[in-house]
C-alpha cells in the first residue's frame, strides 16, 4: 500500500476569467468567466488523488455554500478531508485573470485559510511512513503560521518525510528569505518556481538556486516553466528534466506548479530517484496547462 500523504494549506474558490485579448487598464476586455475549485494545496491534493495516491487535505473553510462546494469537490476527486468549518470567516476566494497566452494573474482573499489554528491539525494522522506537504502560503500568513509550524514539528518528531512549497515570490520578498527558510526547514523536499528561488537565494540561475536551497532542504526542486525543472541535493547531486508536451493546447497555467509537485511527490514517495520524479512532475504539469483552472 502507498504511504499516505497529508497536505496542509489553502482551499480557495477560483473565479477564473479567460480574457479574449490582453487586458487594457481602465477599459473593457471580453472574457469567459467561471467558478472552480482552487487553492495551491487543494489543487496539489486533487492531482495526487488522480495519480492514485491516498491523500488527506487539512485546511479551514467558511461555513458557507462555497465551503460546502469545496469539500464536495475534493471528496469527489478522491481526497479525504479533515477540513474545519469557520463560523465567522468566509471560504477563501481568488480572482484569476488568464491572458490569451495562458499566463495568469491572481488576486487572492485568503478568508478562512488565515484562520487555520493548531487545533485544526489532526495529530492522530501523523505517523512514521506518512508524508506531510505544507503550502508556503500557510507559513507566510500570520494567522495560519502556528498551525503550519505545529504540523511540521509533529511530522519531524514522528519520523515522517516532509515537503514545503514556497508558494509566491512577492510575499517571500516581503517576509525575507531568512525568516521563511527558518519556518520551512529543515525539510526533505522544497519546491520553488524560478522567481521564488531567486527571491530566496539571489541566484538567477535555476541550478545555482537549487544548490543554494539544498542547504536547507535535503532535495531542492526549482520549476522553470517551459524550460522544465532542475533539482539539487545536499550532497551536490543535480538533475534536470525538460517540460513535457501538453495533452492539448496550452490554455491556462493555473495550477501547473501544483500538478508538477503532485507528480513529483507521487513518484518520490514511492522511492523513485529525483530524475524520474522530475519527469513525472513534468508529465502531470503538461496535463494541467491543457485544462482551465487548477484541478484535474
Amino acid at each position: 500500500m502507498s504511504a499516505p500523504i497529508l497536505v496542509l494549506g489553502d482551499v480557495m474558490t477560483d473565479v477564473v476569467a479567460l480574457a479574449e485579448a490582453t487586458p487594457v487598464r481602465g477599459s473593457d476586455v471580453a472574457a469567459h468567466v467561471s467558478t472552480r475549485g482552487g487553492g495551491s494545496a487543494a489543487n496539489l491534493a486533487a492531482w495526487l488523488a488522480v495519480s492514485g495516491r491516498p491523500v488527506t487535505m487539512i485546511a479551514r473553510v467558511g461555513a458557507d455554500a462555497w465551503g460546502d462546494a469545496a469539500i464536495d469537490d475534493l471528496r469527489s476527486a478522491g481526497v479525504t478531508t479533515r477540513i474545519a468549518r469557520d463560523p465567522e470567516g468566509s471560504t477563501g476566494t481568488c480572482i484569476v485573470l488568464v491572458e490569451p497566452d495562458g499566463e495568469r494573474t491572481m488576486l487572492p482573499d485568503p478568508g478562512a485559510n488565515n484562520r487555520l489554528v493548531p487545533a485544526d491539525v489532526p495529530l492522530d494522522l501523523f505517523a512514521r511512513g506518512a508524508h506531510l506537504h505544507v503550502s508556503g502560503y500557510s507559513l507566510l500568513r500570520d494567522g495560519s503560521r502556528p498551525a503550519a509550524l505545529l504540523a511540521l514539528a509533529t511530522a519531524r518528531e514522528a519520523g515522517m518525510t516532509v515537503s514545503v512549497d514556497m508558494s509566491s515570490a512577492a510575499p517571500l520578498a516581503l517576509v525575507g528569505a531568512d525568516r521563511f527558510l527558518a519556518w520551512a526547514g529543515p525539510a526533505d523536499v522544497g519546491f520553488a518556481n524560478h522567481d521564488e528561488a531567486t527571491a530566496l537565494t539571489g541566484q538567477a540561475d535555476a541550478t545555482l538556486a537549487a544548490r543554494a536551497l539544498a542547504a536547507r532542504f535535503a532535495l531542492a526542486v526549482v520549476k522553470v516553466g517551459e524550460q522544465g525543472a532542475v533539482a539539487a541535493d545536499e550532497t551536490g547531486g543535480t538533475w534536470s528534466a525538460p517540460a513535457a508536451g501538453t495533452t492539448g493546447e496550452s490554455i491556462d497555467t493555473t495550477g501547473a506548479g501544483d500538478a508538477f509537485a503532485a507528480g513529483f511527490l507521487a513518484a518520490w514517495t514511492r522511492g523513485a530517484p529525483p530524475g524520474e520524479a522530475l519527469e513525472q512532475g513534468a508529465t502531470l504539469a503538461g496535463r494541467a496547462v491543457a485544462t482551465v483552472g487548477g484541478r484535474p
